[in-house]
């Protein structure tokens, strides 16, 4: 083979590759992240993986070094959020012998033991900011110093960085510097979660299933229909690693029996199944947490306060002079749905909230997404509504 073919990156095809690397997934976004991890494994540019907790950043992080030129070297893994602050400078740099209470000897840090290879920082974004300026330096020019050394050390390393924050929002409050973000997203592989991609929920069942009765001698007899279909239709909050727990849960506690519907609901104590919207779930939160549908209460008995006294002024404004009632109609007309005019009979919770829903719903020329926007609820909560009220 000539030199020019040997350097050119061979690309598998995506089944080989998912096959060799453990990747799940048959979503278009899946096969789309496939091909940029393909092409960017070869060279030694900064890859950062965002995503919910969950979606299986560090497997796209083991198969992009894996299918690298460093593949023979270590890759090493760093949870920077599980390492408390005032050490993670010496876990990730190394420190010398007395730099420090407690520091008997001289120790390499995580980015020289990774010499050669890959260092995959996951939770990048609870990086602290002073170790946020070395971590920069030894991106820019690969030298960083130990603690309690004025001697600058090189390594030749690879970074993947994963969080599951919003970089951006961090840079803009402050609490990640700016030049390493954009330093950062030379390469930003996004993983979406679960429930944008339930086309590969049962291929994760399949997997899990089969993967976990083997290992522990259990004779699985499998699903029925309708339990794939919960499955499919589950929130998915804790993405793949929540789906996985949930398949050792169930296997291991119905002991091996094909199970239905009804038993894996069972085991996702978050699951609600409104009647007839089987395939619009609703996850109800837990703790301290409101659930979409409380959410949307509140802001519903706000709103009919709001509408309570406007309706109050608007009529005193109408019973002194003609001018006001001009003016006011014209502010209704340009902000509220046209539903909502009529101030002459006092209505529902309910009811003020069909009329309000379906008069936004007519302002924007049935468009589901504006109104959603408008109305400040996901589309997928605009469409339980307007399916409960029959208007689709």
């Amino acid at each position: 083979m000539n030199d020019k073919a040997s350097a050119e990156t061979i690309l598998l095809e995506p089944e080989i590759f998912q096959q060799q690397h453990g990747i799940i997934g048959e979503s278009l976004e899946m096969k789309e992240i496939i091909h940029v991890i393909q092409q960017v494994a070869q060279t030694d540019i900064t890859v950062l993986i965002t995503g919910e907790s969950g979606v299986g950043k560090e497997v796209i992080a083991q198969a992009i070094h894996a299918s690298s030129r460093r593949a023979k070297k270590p890759m090493v893994t760093v949870n920077c959020g599980a390492i408390p602050e005032g050490i993670i400078e010496s876990e990730l740099f190394g420190h010398e012998k007395g730099s420090f209470t407690g520091a008997h000897e001289t120790r390499k840090g995580y980015f020289e033991i990774a010499d050669g290879g890959t260092i995959f920082l996951d939770e990048i974004g609870e990086l602290p900011l002073g170790v946020q300026v070395k971590f920069l330096r030894v991106l820019e020019n690969g030298q960083f110093n130990r603690v309690g050394s004025s001697v600058a050390r090189n390594v030749d390393v690879r970074v993947i960085a994963a969080t599951n924050k919003d970089l951006e929002h961090e840079v803009r409050t402050k609490n990640f510097r700016p030049d390493l973000f954009f330093r950062l997203r030379s390469v930003n592989v996004r993983i979406p979660p679960l429930r944008d991609r339930r086309e590969d929920i049962p291929l994760f069942v399949e997997k899990f299933a089969k993967e976990f009765s083997e290992k522990n001698g259990i004779s699985f007899l499998g699903f029925t229909g309708d339990a794939m279909e919960v499955f499919e239709e589950y929130y998915w909050p804790g993405n793949v690693r929540e789906l996985r727990n949930v398949m050792e849960s169930m296997l291991v506690i119905e002991n091996g029996k094909k199970l239905s519907g009804d038993d894996v609901r069972k085991y996702l104590k978050g699951y609600q199944a409104p009647e007839g919207e089987r395939n619009l779930p609703v996850y109800v939160a837990k703790q301290n947490e409101f659930s979409e549908r409380e959410l949307i209460y509140r802001a519903l008995v706000d709103l009919k306060s709001d509408v309570v006294q406007l309706k109050d002024m608007i009529v005193n404004a109408v019973r002194s002079t003609e001018e006001i009632r001009t003016q006011t109609t014209n502010l209704q007309n340009s902000v509220l749905p046209h539903s909502f005019n009529d101030t002459s009979e006092d209505i529902s919770l309910k009811e003020m909230e069909r009329r309000w829903i379906i008069g936004t719903i007519q302002k924007y020329g049935n468009n589901r997404r504006t109104a959603a926007q408008a109305l400040q609820i996901s589309e997928r909560t605009l469409y339980r509504k307007l399916k409960e009220y029959g208007v689709i």
